[in-house]
Order: structure tokens, then C-alpha cells, then sequence
């Protein structure tokens, strides 16, 4: 839910999302929306695979390594300045604090299938 949540909030809210995070709104909005889109069919994916997390494990794999890549991504954007230290306990608190339990999952469920 979520990511569910998340991704509505980045299409519909994205104004308030720049101004809580003091970044300056760029005029074209759309890739922001379009990643609230990504971000909200992810959680779809992962209602996906707790109702059947056997035969929905590959979902779990992408999301692990969106999160990873995302979070790469947006450490660096701190690192050089476009974005602020106040970016950090977002990226920490929607990605980085997901990237344990989603690989223990993922482990568990290829084991566990002889994979």
C-alpha cells in the first residue's frame, strides 16, 4: 500500500512534494507523474506477490533492484548537489530501508523452489 500511496501522492500532490523537500518545481511536471505511475504499479505488483509469492517472486526482483539503482541514483543527485541533504531520509525511508527484508524474500523464495 505504499507504494500505492506513494505514487498517487507524486501524480496527484507533486507540488507539495517540492515544496516539503525546498526543491524549486520544474516546469514540465510530466516525469514526475509518469514516475508516480511506476511507483504505484510496483505496489500492485507487490499485492501481486503477497497473494502468490511463489509464482510473482520475479516482481520482487525488479523492485529490489529499482530500489537499489533508485537509491544509487538519488545518493549521487545528493553527492553533487542537485539535490539537498533533506533528500536523504526520503530515499532512505522509500527505498533503502527495503533493500534488506526484499532480498531476504527473494532468497527464500528461489530456495524454496530450488531455483
Amino acid at each position: 500500500m505504499f507504494n500505492i500511496l506513494a505514487g498517487f501522492s507524486m501524480i496527484c500532490f507533486h507540488h507539495e512534494g517540492y515544496k516539503l523537500l525546498g526543491l524549486s518545481k520544474p516546469e514540465l511536471i510530466m516525469p514526475v507523474q509518469v514516475m508516480g505511475i511506476l511507483v504505484g504499479l510496483f505496489g500492485v505488483g507487490y499485492l501481486m506477490v503477497a497473494s502468490n509469492p511463489v509464482e510473482n517472486r520475479n516482481i520482487l526482483v525488479l523492485g529490489f533492484l529499482s530500489k537499489a539503482i533508485s537509491s544509487v541514483l538519488a545518493l549521487y543527485y545528493v553527492a553533487v548537489g542537485p539535490l539537498t541533504l533533506s533528500f536523504i531520509p526520503v530515499v532512505f525511508f522509500s527505498d533503502i530501508i527495503y533493500l534488506p527484508p526484499f532480498y531476504v524474500l527473494i532468497r527464500r523464495l528461489h530456495e524454496g523452489i530450488g531455483d
